[in-house]
């Protein structure tokens, strides 16, 4: 792919933070679109939970793999980073500017550094994973990957991350050897100016922000949407703060109020969690502003 001489801005920061916004202002001024980098809004069913873009924000400017999956398609990391790779020429067609634009740090460090080539899993060892984990919880997934891959288990940054620890077993199933062998570590290259924005209000200001959005989508209906996908709520699309907790509200495991402050709880834990990724990226410009985002581009 050859596009020297274009650039890729990254628009991300913690979940509540004001990226959307961001990234549509800088977007009408460099008449360039956005790429959402969200591994829930790329999924057609959950726009009040997962703050998708408003109609009107599409309007302003065109947003990529935003709703464009059904909630029972697989999705990847690496997939995503194929498709973006794909999509970036088109876009540079049109300006030398694109904005990828999000808080999933997995999906966007697959398009600034690479991603290890691992197999695709199939839909029985991604089952099979699974059964581990719902029939014996972590202690299941710990000692199975004891047996298909102690490595991991040894280097493992968290061992309470059920995902992390599913996706370990069936990828070391799939390949038929250890998940961490596969791992290389190596950084690619990529063709293209990439940098790096993040938005980090002050914690308070922050936290304040999220229990806001959390009563907005509480208000616009996002008890509704969960009723809606609730005979679903096995799909690993739906294995997110919001529905989690709303589906535990519909199983009678937790009351109404309970349940919403549970979803600000957890919101707020996985904000500190992003940015704690984003704390060990030396190329990460921290902004607050529009002026400082055109500033870091060097406008």
């Amino acid at each position: 792919m050859s596009v020297t001489g274009n650039t890729l801005i990254v628009v991300t920061g913690p979940t509540g933070s004001g990226k959307t916004d961001l990234a549509i202002q800088l977007a009408q001024k460099l008449g360039c679109e956005i790429i959402s980098a969200d591994s829930r809004q790329m999924f057609r069913d959950l726009p009040i939970g997962t703050a998708a873009p408003t109609a009107q924000q599409l309007a302003a400017v065109p947003h990529h793999l935003v709703g464009n999956l059904s909630l029972t398609d697989y999705y990847s990391a690496a997939c995503f980073e194929q498709d973006v790779l794909d999509l970036l020429p088109r876009l540079w067609q049109r300006s030398p500017y694109a904005i990828m634009c999000g808080g999933s740090m997995m999906y966007i460090d697959a398009v600034c550094n690479g991603i290890d080539l691992l197999p695709t899993v199939s839909d029985e060892n991604r089952a099979a994973a699974l059964e581990v984990y719902t029939r014996g919880g972590i202690e299941a997934l710990i000692e199975a990957l004891r047996v298909h891959d102690p490595d991991y288990l040894a280097t493992a940054p968290d061992l309470n991350n059920h995902k992390r620890l599913v996706h370990a077993l069936e990828i070391s199933m799939e390949a038929g050897r250890p998940y961490s062998s596969l791992l290389t570590g190596r950084k690619t290259e990529r063709p293209f100016r990439i940098i790096k924005l993040a938005l980090n209000p002050p914690r308070e200001v922050l936290f304040d922000r999220i229990n806001r959005r959390v009563d907005a989508m509480i208000a616009a209906g996002m008890e509704e949407e969960a009723r809606r996908v609730y005979p679903l709520r096995h799909l690993n699309s739906l294995n997110t703060v919001g529905y989690k907790e709303l589906f535990a509200m519909f199983d009678g495991t937790m009351d109404r109020e309970t349940a919403i402050a549970r979803i600000g709880k957890n919101t707020r834990v996985y904000a500190k969690k992003q940015l704690t990724w984003l704390k060990r990226d030396p190329s990460v410009c921290y902004i607050s502003s529009l002026d400082e985002a055109l500033a870091a581009i060097g406008m």
